[in-house]
């Protein structure tokens, strides 16, 4: 690590929220270096010692990028009048810097600190001015004495700055008594991470806070893998192996978990996290509250009625079809599911028309942007992803819906699309806002992926046999010669895809990885463009099986990003933790955030770049139209590249053509499931790239990653009691 010490001769950027800087530093010997990075303060004339590693920048050349800052005190008259002067300090400008230092010379900055009512001894500075110093200099050196202190406890700056945003003065205090608070409240910072830190200030590695936030880690680990529980009777001795104590401690530590609540045991084979064991018990709860509540309105639907409006609508609609209209109408809650081409769109479409010529007051909504902005297209409706409907509302203390079961949503019938989108923890939110006697319609794909988050929400309603299901089966939809619904209905069924003759569904042979990637590049950038006369970047969507490999996503973001988006001389780029952007990068949104309103999987385009000053612009697309979002440069661990996306993220899209990589690297992911999402992606045209044997394994591969849940059982049994209109 190199290390630098000198006098900020100027401050060029400087954001406060972040406190990432660019400063000009002045050494001894004349010469001047500019550092970049989070700077406790920072002000010309300040004396700096700036630890990093050099970076050369292509725009603004040779920096010193910085992964420690301590604040050195000045030495020197000039010094010190310099620093007080340059409006670091409130209350005190050049003049006034000027009469301090020749009142109090060397002294200066210790009486300041020390004796600051010798202050008011100079002219011009009265109680007032004198306080307002004080408390300057007082938050000054906070932020200094906290900084130093994590950055000498092995926390990089980047963490630092985010410990001090969240604890600001406490963040030495909560650091030294409990730093496994830091795995749970400031995003970044896993168990491992929290870890190393308490080993650092000296934590007992047999601590009870060590133990209970190792117990809840690995909960969370296996709610990252889409389960609501852990497996009670293998959990405590794997936890202990893992933090390397005795099983007779985890077991104490699930013992209190349980005790304050924040951990249930469900029999003698369940272990829950406290969200998702009380979302399970609400989901069934609520949904066998709505189906069998009284309607608020008694509209029902003959089969006259029904006639009439097929004809009306120039349809004929099928048994299955018709089955679903009616259950629409009989029903408190009820499910429809189908795949591609099965006549969801249509019968939906229906199902809205009947109930608005009733002046039934209908809601569309579904988890994404993308796949609200397509309900609202197929519909020909307004829809809105959940968190929008639910009026979601940030703040300083968190986060809240505006809809809830004290103030639930104003309508008589709620459809919700993508269903198998849906986690256990945001169907509890939208359930607790339905106002019991509204309709509930429920669609969607359950041989699709399931949600991204814990559970499996439409697979366990529909399993439970507690809410009437519609299954459509019967494919309608498929324009002559596509081969894209039939080949998806076939990967479903089990069935090798037919490759031959088809003029939306291409297949190219790769047998070693390195040529897939390059298939890959030469179907997006030239041979589909000009096959479908689209363009490479907005109409092309490559879907990845997993992320490793050579032909996984992180690989083949960087391959593609320079074939479509390659660096240009004097072109806006920015790095941060490895990573870098530039203007024009495809980019998706990694988890949620609850002050942009931006969610884990929403795609946009970088629109600008400051690297100076270290801002970088997206511009997401909305239902309700484009929206810009500014992200400092601390933030962009936001952020990944999305000219390749994971066959998971693309849940809920929709795009023109997709390239789908599949080769035996990816084994361990080549399930049915999966590649069946994939395919269903696309409207216009699939390209699958690799062997015929990966494609072969995958579709034969109809064993899916069983996620523990208990919905379906609570649901049969919720279903077994009776309800009143009310919520608990």
């Amino acid at each position: 690590m190199d290390c630098v010490e000198g006098v900020i001769d100027r401050v060029t950027y400087r954001d406060e929220k972040s406190m990432y800087t660019v400063a000009r530093i002045k050494t001894e010997d004349g010469r001047i270096v500019t550092a970049v990075g989070p700077f406790p303060s920072a002000a010309p004339g300040q004396m700096v010692r700036v630890s990093g590693t050099w970076t050369q920048h292509r725009e603004y050349g040779r920096q010193l990028r910085a992964e420690r800052v301590d604040i050195v005190v000045p030495a020197t008259v000039l010094g010190i009048e310099k620093y007080l002067g340059s409006g670091l300090i409130r209350g005190i400008g050049p003049a006034t810097a000027a009469r301090l230092v020749k009142r109090f010379g060397l002294d200066t900055l210790a009486i300041v600190e020390s004796n600051p009512e010798r202050l008011r001894e100079v002219p011009g500075i009265g109680p007032k001015k004198a306080q307002s110093i004080v408390e300057s200099v007082a938050e000054h050196k906070s932020v200094q004495k906290v900084m130093v202190f994590l950055q000498s406890h092995g926390v990089s700056p980047a963490y630092a700055v985010k410990i001090y945003r969240r604890y600001g003065e406490d963040a030495v205090a909560v650091v030294s008594r409990n730093p496994y608070r830091l795995a749970d409240e400031v995003y970044g910072i896993g168990f491992k991470t929290a870890d190393k830190i308490a080993q650092e200030v000296g934590v007992d590695r047999k601590s009870p806070e060590r133990v209970a936030a190792g117990i809840k880690y690995w909960l969370g680990k296996d709610s990252e893998d889409g389960h609501c529980y852990s497996q009670a009777d293998q959990f405590a001795a794997a936890v202990a192996g893992e933090l390397e104590v005795a099983r007779v401690l985890v077991e104490g530590g699930i013992a209190s978990l349980e005790g304050a609540g924040e951990v249930y045991r469900e029999g003698e084979s369940a272990l829950y996290l406290a969200p998702f064991y009380h979302a399970e018990r609400g989901v069934a709860r609520r949904l066998c509250q709505l189906a069998h509540a009284k309607m608020w309105t008694l509209d029902t639907l003959s089969n006259e009625e029904l006639a009439q409006a097929e004809t009306r609508a120039g349809l004929r609609l099928a048994d299955q079809q018709r089955a679903a209209v009616m259950k629409a109408f009989q029903s408190g809650v009820m499910v429809m599911t189908g795949g591609p081409g099965t006549g969801k769109t249509t019968t939906l479409r229906l199902i809205i028309d009947l109930f608005e010529a009733r002046k039934m007051r209908v809601l569309l909504a579904a988890p994404t942007g993308r796949a609200a902005k397509r309900l609202s297209e197929a519909s020909g409706k307004p829809a809105k992803t959940i968190h929008r409907l639910l009026e979601f509302e940030p703040g300083a203390e968190g986060w809240r819906f505006g809809r809830t079961a004290a103030s639930p949503l104003e309508c008589d019938v709620l459809v919700l699309d993508e269903v198998s989108m849906v986690d256990i923890i945001l169907m509890q939110s939208l359930l607790k806002a339905v106002r019991p006697g509204s309709r509930l319609v429920l669609v969607g794909d359950v041989d699709q992926l399931p949600s991204v988050g814990p559970g499996s929400v439409l697979r366990d309603i529909i399993d439970s046999g507690a809410v009437p299901t519609v299954v459509l089966d019967q494919v309608y939809r498929q324009a002559p010669g596509s081969m894209i619904v039939t080949n998806a209905h076939r990967i479903n069924h089990g069935e090798y895809p037919l490759l031959r003759g088809a003029r939306d569904f291409f297949f190219i042979e790769a047998d070693d990885p390195d040529q897939a990637v390059q298939a890959v590049v030469s179907a997006v950038t030239t041979r589909l463009p000009r096959y479908l006369r689209c363009d490479a970047m907005d109409d092309i969507q490559v879907l990845s099986p997993m992320r490793r490999a050579a032909a996984g996503v992180d690989n083949l973001n960087a391959v593609l990003r320079e074939a479509l988006n390659p660096a240009r001389s004097g072109a806006s780029e920015i790095r941060y933790r490895g990573s870098a952007f530039r203007r024009g990068d495809k980019v998706m949104q990694i988890r949620n955030d609850y002050d942009r309103l931006v969610w884990n999987g929403d795609m946009g385009r970088i629109v600008r770049i400051d690297a100076e000053e270290g801002e970088v612009v997206v511009r997401f697309s909305e239902p309700e139209g484009d929206r810009d979002v500014l992200y400092q440069q601390d933030e962009l661990d936001e952020l990944a590249l999305s000219y390749c996306v994971s066959i998971h993220k693309s849940q809920g899209s929709e795009y023109p053509a997709v390239v789908i990589p599949i080769t035996t690297q990816h084994y361990v992911m080549l399930q049915r499931n999966l590649l069946y999402t994939a395919v269903t992606r696309a409207r216009r045209a699939v390209v699958l790239v690799g062997t015929k044997k990966a494609v072969a394994i995958a579709v034969r591969n109809a064993s899916m990653l069983h996620r523990r849940t208990m919905l379906a059982a609570r649901l049969r049994e919720a279903a077994a009691a009776s309800w009143p209109d009310e919520m608990e």
